[in-house]
């Protein structure tokens, strides 16, 4: 990872070895733009959808929440401290894909003269160990950008629209902040990841802005004809107690209000694929299956379908984005509604990374459990969030926001 900073476009993609059904490489390392694509909301997706058509081959970028506003008449108004461009993906020089014990190595013909001396340069940065042996280099303080009385009433407010019947349910998320602050990213990344070892793993670089995901969902994988959506709803700690953590795994799978949360997102994906599914191909191949994973045991589904021909994979990207477990149902209204009481832009926190192949296939991740860095405006975020349904205890909300943090909490404060 050491040897990837000197380059100014930097995308690292980690299953930590989760052999899931739908998996295609262990690892994927991606730096040094060969072209790029940069851009706001507007008209994002057509632009989105010209680039990838027309390069037709390894693009890895992201989708920030705030393409939204591209999608529907939306709007994004609230405070914005990490300014990361709404869209962004590079086509790389340099590309190495991972399965197992071995590497395939694919460099544009400009730089393949370079393979063999960056091999040696990758092997000298292993050998020497290199760490970048700190600490975080100011002890950090982190603030609330909601305060907990006032989550409680955002979330009451939250339940009057559901009880109006506005919505049925909505993703309410917080941002915890740290200012004048810098951090090492990739160690602070690989100790996220070491607490977590999530399978959508992710560490990216643009210029002088950081990702650092421990994300433990899918949002969309393309495979041929094949579209697959695993929502996550539903959450419960872990024990190191084995007879206790059991009992949580069990009381989660069984839990009514977690369920219904995670079926009405199920119902809310359904629906958003069918746009683009041959009719009568989308099914539920899993519907509330506990999954464990190192923080916390996880609720959840999968979604397939068949794609109709001629649908391309920006338009698959657009009709299903952003996806319906960082939203809500119905999706439209609850997004104005998170608007209008979150106090934080979203931005590139629950949106999505990934890429897309030669061929058009595709896979993305949920970026939940993140840490997000400016370097230059020394600036570093956490967000996290919780489904609210009519059910939803605002105090239990609270605390299951509280599990969701610590990882990240841990790694700041080490």
């Amino acid at each position: 990872m050491f040897w990837t900073q000197q380059f100014d476009d930097v995308v690292w993609l980690n299953s930590n070895n989760h052999n899931e059904k739908y998996s295609t490489y262990d690892a994927v390392l991606a730096v040094d733009a060969f072209t790029s694509i940069k851009t706001d909301y507007t008209n994002a997706f057509k632009k989105l959808n010209d680039y990838q058509s027309m390069t037709k081959d390894w693009l890895f970028g992201y989708l920030t929440y705030d393409l939204k506003n591209d999608i529907e008449a939306l709007t994004s108004n609230n405070f914005d401290g990490l300014q990361f461009p709404d869209l962004y993906f590079f086509q790389p020089k340099k590309l190495f894909l991972i399965k197992g014990d071995k590497v395939e190595v694919q460099y544009l013909r400009m730089v393949d003269d370079e393979i063999e001396a960056d091999l040696q340069d990758i092997k000298a940065f292993i050998c020497s160990n290199s760490d970048e042996n700190s600490n975080n280099e100011s002890q950090i303080k982190i603030k609330l950008r909601i305060h907990k009385d006032e989550y409680f009433s955002k979330v009451e407010r939250m339940l009057a629209h559901i009880h109006r019947g506005d919505i049925y349910e909505a993703n309410f998320c917080q941002e915890f902040y740290a200012e004048d602050t810098q951090i090492q990213p990739i160690e602070t990344f690989n100790k996220l990841n070491e607490i977590s070892k999530p399978p959508f793993a992710t560490f990216l670089k643009m210029d002088d802005k950081y990702l650092l995901s421990a994300s433990p969902e899918r949002y969309l994988k393309k495979q041929g004809s094949t579209v697959i959506s695993q929502p996550i709803k539903g959450t419960a700690k872990r024990s190191e107690n084995k007879k206790e953590d059991k009992q949580l795994a069990e009381g989660l799978a069984k839990d009514d209000k977690e369920r219904s949360e995670n079926i009405m997102i199920v119902d809310l994906v359904r629906n958003d694929l069918s746009y683009t599914a041959k009719k009568g191909s989308v099914k539920v191949d899993e519907l509330c299956k506990v999954y464990s994973f190192l923080q916390v045991h996880q609720m959840i589904s999968t979604v397939v379908s068949e794609v109709k021909e001629n649908v391309t994979p920006a338009e698959l990207l657009r009709t299903t984005f952003p996806m319906g477990s960082m939203t809500g149902a119905p999706k439209i209204s609850a997004m104005q509604i998170i608007e209008d009481l979150e106090e934080t832009k979203r931005g590139l926190y629950s949106g999505s990374v990934g890429h897309f192949t030669p061929d058009g296939d595709f896979d993305f991740n949920v970026i939940i459990r993140s840490i997000l860095y400016n370097q230059t405006q020394k600036y570093v975020s956490y967000s996290v969030g919780s489904a609210i349904t009519a059910k939803s205890n605002p105090l239990k909300e609270y605390e299951e926001c509280l599990i969701k943090a610590k990882a990240m909490r841990e790694v700041l404060e080490n």
